[in-house]
């Protein structure tokens, strides 16, 4: 990524995407294999004094991590109080508990008794006639447990965009848990018109595409992003799936996971049987779409406070051109 990338919301901030991976292929080995030998008591002893450094001295982190926290309470009150440090160390402590779930998920040594589906019937429908569809997902919780989802269902196949350079390694480590998954990961920074035929032809097929709905693109262009609401204030949402969506011809449905106690809940929602932006007013359309994925996150995350996985400054995401906030509703 450039410079100019990196300063275009005139902040300074750098873009997510240039926020390096903290986690890599062998010490995520080696988490697993604590697992196996012990079950989690070892995988904490040995990971939260990893997260407890990381949080302590990355600031930025912690700075994004309690104006996330705060924004949530003051528009939900779904903490019960005012977010403090402590309350960022628990967020970070989440995710490290969430990279081991990962890893069961697509191992198939996540316990199927403890997944809960909502809206799944859609999905499983979908899945006997072979009609695709787009998924757009946010980065809350595990997603992962779509793997679960896709060995309880035979025939569905699920390809996962993602913006990292290192999708191919986590692609490799994918197959040696769970040789001949459903799931796979497509490295992409911009959809391009041979990714665009690659994925019609997957949708063609009957399989599902799954595209992130809560990063601004690392290319930003003119319809990158629309400003819509979002916990109290105007956020930059992507979009990226609508216009995907419409492209593909194919149906839109949400998909987010929460954990809830020592269950997690994977929840399927329909956006879209088609989506259709006119040429007139393509991102206002797309800003209604983004809206009402914005409230269905939201209403998640009331349930799961600490599942929310963006560390840094979402409502000031840079490289954003972004569309006037869509009408009001008055219904």
């Amino acid at each position: 990524m450039s410079a100019a990338q990196q300063r275009a919301s005139g902040t300074g901030q750098r873009h997510w995407s240039a926020i390096g991976e903290e986690t890599f292929a062998g010490g995520m080995w080696l988490m697993y294999a604590l697992f196996r030998v012990g079950g989690r008591l070892p995988f904490r002893v040995v990971l939260y004094p990893v997260v407890l450094w990381y949080w302590a001295v990355n600031r930025a982190a912690r700075e994004a991590s309690l104006e996330y926290l705060q924004r949530l309470q003051r528009t939900t009150g779904a903490l019960g109080h005012e977010p403090g440090r402590r309350d960022t160390l628990r967020h970070f402590l989440s995710f490290a508990e969430t990279i081991l779930d990962k890893m069961l998920a697509v191992g198939g040594r996540y316990r199927l008794d403890r997944i809960r589906y909502v809206g799944h019937e859609a999905i499983d429908a979908m899945v006997r006639v072979k009609q695709g569809a787009l998924l757009v997902t946010a980065h809350i919780g595990c997603l992962e447990m779509c793997q679960a989802s896709a060995d309880a269902t035979p025939g569905l196949k699920l390809t996962v965009l993602v913006h990292t350079v290192h999708a191919e390694q986590f692609n490799r480590m994918l197959e040696r848990l769970s040789p001949g998954r459903g799931i796979s990961l497509m490295q992409v920074t911009e959809i391009s018109p041979a990714t665009a035929v690659v994925l019609a032809e997957r949708i063609e097929r009957g399989e599902f595409v799954a595209i992130a709905g809560d990063r601004v693109p690392i290319v930003a262009g003119r319809a990158s992003a629309v400003q819509v609401p979002f916990l109290g204030h105007v956020a930059p949402f992507p979009t990226g799936a609508y216009l995907l969506a419409a492209l593909l011809k194919c149906p839109l449905y949400s998909l987010g996971c929460i954990r809830q106690g020592d269950t997690h809940e994977v929840v399927f929602e329909r956006l879209a049987e088609r989506v259709v932006l006119p040429r007139a007013d393509r991102l206002g359309a797309c800003a209604v779409l983004a809206e009402d994925f914005a409230r269905r996150l939201e209403r998640l995350l009331v349930r799961a406070p600490f599942e929310w996985f963006n560390f840094f400054s979402f409502w000031d995401q840079p490289g954003a051109l972004s569309a006037s906030p869509p009408p009001a509703r008055h219904d």
